[in-house]
C-alpha cells in the first residue's frame, strides 16, 4: 500500500504516524514545503479529554508530548479592574514547533518518509498512489483546485486579530478585556512552554482602523500591543512570527472526499482560535481516518466511513466555535455588565459549559454569580436575599405592575384541538396542570382573532362569547389554583392558513373546508398552497379592528398580559419579512415600511389594553434564509414596539419561508435573544430547544435573556418548573394545599439525589494533569 501525504503539519504527521502504525510494510511519505523546524504561530493547546484519545492511540508520541507540556488548571478573566479566577478546566500547552518535531521523530522511527522544502502542486505526480491526504492547511491548494468538487464555503469573519508571543510567565489560561481610546481589545494569552507564553489579540475593525494599525508592520504592530498591554505584560517582550492582523476564515466543506484523495484538518474546515481546537480538529481528523482504515475493507468504503462518521463531530465543534466568535465579535455588548456576570459569560459563551457543569468545577465563583444576579433583581425593588441567594431561574420579574415568582415560562404552543374556536376541557386541563406545576409566566397557544385568521380547523379563537366564556373559565381556574400569571397571545395566520392539523401535514393546505387567506403580497407558502389576497387598506382596518375586539375579550377574561404574534411567517410576520413582501406601497420596500402595519396593530392594542398590565410581541429573529430577516433587523424591529410601548420582545426565529435553513441545536434561537436584549436594550424572552434548568441558569446568569420559555419539556412534564424549585431548594415555590405533602416529599428528597449526583459526579471526574503534575511535585510529608 502507497500513502502520499501533502502537508507536513499536525494533521498530515499524526496520520503518518496511525496508518504507518496499522501498516507496517506500507509505503508512506510526507511532503512539506517548509523546513523541518519552520512553523508559524507560538503554542498549541489541547484539553485533558484530547490528551486522553492521543494516549490512547499512540501512547509513546503522547508520552513525550506530554512531557513538554505546560498544564493549567485555571482560567483567568480581567475586566474593567477586576480579575476572576475559574478551577477544573484542565488544559495544557506546548510549542507548536516542538510538537511537530515530536511527531516528525515519531514518524521517522517509524519508517515514514519525511521530505521537507518539497512544493507539490499537482497531485498526478501520485498517481500511482493508493491513497492522498490533503493535509495542506487553511490555504489548501487542492481544496481549491477541486472546488467545485469539495465546494468549499469560506466565511471570512469581522474581526481583526494577530498571533504574537511573549517571554510573560503565566499560570492559567488568560482573557483580557482592555478599553482604549480607540475600542475594546482582547487577548487570548495561555502559557506553552517554560519562559514563553502564546498572545493572540483581537478586536473589531472598527476599533482596528481608529487605532491605526492597518498602516502598521509587525514591529510596530507588536509595540502598539505592548503599550496597550503593558500593565499586565510587566515589562516583557512581545515575540512576532509572521504575526500579521488577519480576518479568521471559517471554512466548511460540502466534500471531504475525491476518489482516492482526502481532506485533512484545516484543509476541510476550520475552528476558531477562542475554542483553541485547531490542531486538535487535526489531529483527531487523523484518528478517524486511522480508526476508518482498520475498520472497512477497502479505501474506497475506509473513506466513505471517515467522511460520514466524522462530520458530526467537527460540525458539533464547529457550531461551538462559531456560538464563541460570535461573543467574542460583539464583546461591546456586554461591556456595562457587573464583572462577574461578565466573567460567567466568557466562561459559558459556547454551550459547552454550563451553571450547573461550572458550579461544580468552580462554586465560589458561581456563588458570586448568584449574589452578583440577586443584586440586580433587589435593585428593581424586590426584596430578595444576597447573602443567599435563589439560583437565577427562581428569582422573580416584573413587567409594568405583573410580577412572576419566577423566570420559567410555558411556552406558547399550538394544541389544534379546539372546536370552532372554543377552548374545551383539553385546554383547561392543560393550562391548569402547567400553572399548579410551578411556572411564572404561562402563555396561550396563537389564539386568532377571527374564524378566517385560523391555521387550522382546529386552532382556538377569541372572537365570538361562547371562546371568551370558555377563556375566562381557564383564566380563573390559574388565578385560583396557582401563582402563575396567564399571558393571552393573539394572531392571524395569514397565508398559513386554512391548513391541516399538525399531525396531519403541518403547513398542508386543507383538502375541503378551507376559507380564503390574506397576506401582505399574493405569495403561496407551498406552490400547491392557495394563493393569499393581498391585504388592501380595507382589509387592513378589519384585520386591526378584529385584533382590538380579541384584545378587549382578552381583558374581560382577566389576563395578566397580552402579546401580539409578528413571527413565523403569519400575517403580520408576512408584511415584516421581505421574503414575503414585496408590495410597492407604503406598506413595502424598507423595514420601516414593512413595519407599519404590524406597529399600527400593536398600537392599537397598546391603546386599548390596561395600562398597567404588560404587553409583548414574538418576533422571528432570522428567517434563516438568504435575503430575509437577520439579526440586526431584528434590533431594529424590537426597537420600533419598544418605542410603540412594547415591555418584553420573545425572540423566536424562523418557519417563514418553506426553505428555510435552520441552523438547530441546544439553545439554538437563544444568541438572537442575546443580541436583541444587549444591543435594543429591551428584555426579552428566549425559545428553542431549551430543555433543562441547568440551561435556563446559564442564559439568565449570563445576560442572554429575561425569561426562558420551555415548551416540549412542558409538554410531558406540567411539574417541570416544581421538580426544578426542589432541585435548586425553591422552598418558597407556591403550591396549592391538596397538592402539599408531594411538594414536601421531593423538596426532602432533591436534597440527597443532587448531593448524590454531584459526588458521583466528581468521584468519576478524572484528575487533570495540572492536579496530577501538582501532586506529583508536591514534597513529601516528614514520617
Amino acid at each position: 500500500m502507497k500513502v502520499a501525504i501533502i502537508g507536513g503539519g499536525p494533521a498530515g504527521l499524526y496520520a503518518a504516524i496511525l496508518l504507518k502504525k496499522q501498516r507496517p510494510s506500507a509505503d508512506i511519505a510526507v511532503y512539506e514545503r517548509n523546513r523541518a523546524d519552520d512553523t508559524f504561530g507560538f503554542g498549541v493547546v489541547f484539553s485533558d479529554a484530547t490528551l486522553d484519545n492521543f494516549e490512547k492511540h499512540d501512547l509513546p508520541s503522547y508520552r513525550r508530548i506530554t512531557q513538554e507540556f505546560a498544564y493549567w488548571d485555571d482560567i483567568a478573566v480581567h475586566f474593567r479592574g477586576t480579575v476572576h479566577r475559574v478551577g477544573g478546566n484542565g488544559f495544557c500547552g506546548c510549542s507548536r514547533q516542538k510538537l511537530l518535531l515530536i511527531l516528525q521523530e515519531r514518524a521517522r522511527e517509524l519508517g515514514v518518509s519525511l521530505h521537507f522544502e518539497v512544493d507539490i502542486d499537482d497531485e498526478s505526480r501520485f498517481a500511482d498512489a493508493d491513497l492522498v491526504l490533503f493535509a495542506d492547511g487553511i490555504n489548501s491548494r487542492f481544496r481549491e483546485k477541486h472546488v467545485d468538487h469539495f465546494e468549499p464555503e469560506v466565511d471570512l469573519r469581522t474581526n481583526k486579530f494577530a498571533w504574537m508571543g511573549s517571554t510573560r510567565p503565566l499560570d492559567a489560561f488568560t482573557f483580557i478585556f482592555q478599553e482604549t481610546e480607540w475600542g475594546p481589545f482582547i487577548a487570548h494569552a495561555y502559557q506553552y512552554e517554560a519562559g514563553y507564553s502564546t498572545w493572540i489579540f483581537e478586536t473589531d475593525p472598527e476599533t482596528f482602523e481608529r487605532a491605526g494599525l492597518a498602516g502598521l508592520n509587525e514591529t510596530q504592530s507588536a509595540a502598539r500591543m505592548a503599550d496597550i498591554f503593558g500593565w499586565f505584560l510587566d515589562g516583557h517582550k512581545l515575540l512576532t512570527n509572521r504575526s500579521m492582523w488577519r480576518n479568521f476564515p471559517m471554512i466548511r466543506s460540502k466534500r471531504w472526499v475525491k476518489d482516492n484523495m482526502v481532506l485533512l484538518g484545516d484543509a476541510k474546515a476550520t475552528a476558531h482560535f477562542s475554542i483553541g481546537s485547531g490542531t486538535k480538529l487535526a489531529m483527531e481528523d487523523a484518528i478517524a481516518l486511522a480508526d476508518a482504515m482498520a475498520k472497512a475493507p477497502d479505501i474506497k468504503a475506509a473513506l466513505d466511513v471517515y467522511e460520514h462518521g466524522r462530520r458530526e463531530e467537527v460540525e458539533k465543534t464547529q457550531h461551538a466555535a462559531d456560538v464563541s466568535l460570535v461573543w467574542f465579535e460583539h464583546v461591546d455588548r456586554f461591556w456595562d455588565f457587573d464583572p462577574v456576570q461578565f466573567a460567567f459569560g466568557v466562561m459559558t459563551r459556547s454551550k459547552a459549559i454550563t451553571y450547573d457543569n461550572l458550579k461544580l468545577r468552580a462554586p465560589d465563583f458561581v456563588a458570586e454569580v448568584e449574589k452578583s444576579f440577586a443584586r440586580q433583581v433587589r435593585s428593581k425593588g424586590f426584596d430578595v436575599s444576597t447573602d443567599k441567594p435563589m439560583v437565577p431561574l427562581f428569582q422573580p420579574f416584573r413587567l409594568r405592575e405583573m410580577e412572576i415568582a419566577n423566570r420559567a415560562v410555558m411556552s406558547p404552543m399550538c394544541m389544534y384541538s379546539a372546536k370552532e374556536g372554543v377552548p374545551g376541557d383539553f385546554h383547561l386541563v392543560h393550562y391548569g396542570s402547567r400553572a399548579i406545576g410551578g411556572a411564572g409566566l404561562i402563555f396561550t397557544e396563537m389564539t386568532c382573532v377571527s374564524r378566517d385568521a385560523r391555521i387550522t380547523p382546529g386552532c382556538a379563537g377569541l372572537w365570538n362569547d361562547e371562546q371568551e366564556t370558555a377563556w375566562r373559565h381557564i383564566v380563573d381556574f390559574v388565578h385560583g389554583n396557582s401563582a402563575a400569571k396567564i399571558c393571552l397571545q393573539l394572531g392571524h395566520a395569514g397565508r398559513k392558513g386554512a391548513t391541516r392539523l399538525m399531525w396531519d401535514g403541518m403547513d398542508r393546505p386543507l383538502d375541503e373546508g378551507g376559507w380564503d387567506v390574506v397576506s401582505a403580497s399574493p405569495l403561496p407558502y407551498f406552490p400547491d398552497s392557495q394563493v393569499p389576497r393581498e391585504l388592501d387598506r380595507a382589509g387592513m382596518n378589519a384585520v386591526r379592528d378584529s385584533f382590538v375586539a380579541a384584545a378587549e375579550r382578552g381583558e374581560r377574561c382577566g389576563f395578566d398580559m397580552l402579546e401580539l404574534h409578528c413571527a413565523h411567517g403569519y400575517l403580520l410576520a408576512s408584511f415584516i419579512s421581505p421574503l414575503t413582501n414585496t408590495r410597492a406601497d407604503q406598506y413595502g420596500g424598507s423595514l420601516e415600511n414593512r413595519l407599519r402595519f404590524p406597529l399600527e396593530i400593536f398600537e392599537a392594542l397598546r391603546a386599548v389594553w390596561p395600562k398597567h398590565k404588560p404587553m409583548s410581541v414574538r418576533i422571528s429573529a432570522t428567517d434563516w434564509a438568504d435575503g430575509g430577516i437577520t439579526g440586526d433587523d431584528a434590533v431594529a424591529i424590537a426597537r420600533a414596539f419598544a418605542g410603540a410601548g412594547v415591555d418584553l420582545v420573545d425572540v423566536s426565529a424562523g418557519q417563514t419561508v418553506r426553505d428555510a435553513q435552520p441552523v438547530y441545536g441546544r439553545m439554538f434561537q437563544t444568541p438572537f435573544s442575546d443580541q436583541v436584549r444587549n444591543e435594543a436594550r429591551v428584555a426579552t424572552m428566549c425559545v428553542g430547544n431549551i430543555t433543562t434548568a441547568d440551561q435556563a441558569n446559564t442564559i439568565l446568569a449570563a445576560g442572554r435573556a429575561d425569561l426562558v420559555a420551555l415548551g416540549r419539556p412542558h409538554l410531558v412534564d406540567p411539574f417541570f418548573t416544581m421538580k426544578a424549585a426542589a432541585w435548586y431548594g425553591a422552598n418558597d415555590a407556591f403550591c396549592p394545599p391538596q397538592y402539599q405533602p408531594g411538594k414536601d416529599q421531593i423538596f426532602r428528597n432533591s436534597v440527597r439525589d443532587r448531593q448524590d449526583l454531584e459526588e458521583l459526579r466528581i468521584k468519576a471526574k478524572p484528575k487533570t494533569r495540572a492536579e496530577l503534575k501538582a501532586e506529583a511535585t508536591k514534597p513529601l510529608a516528614a514520617e
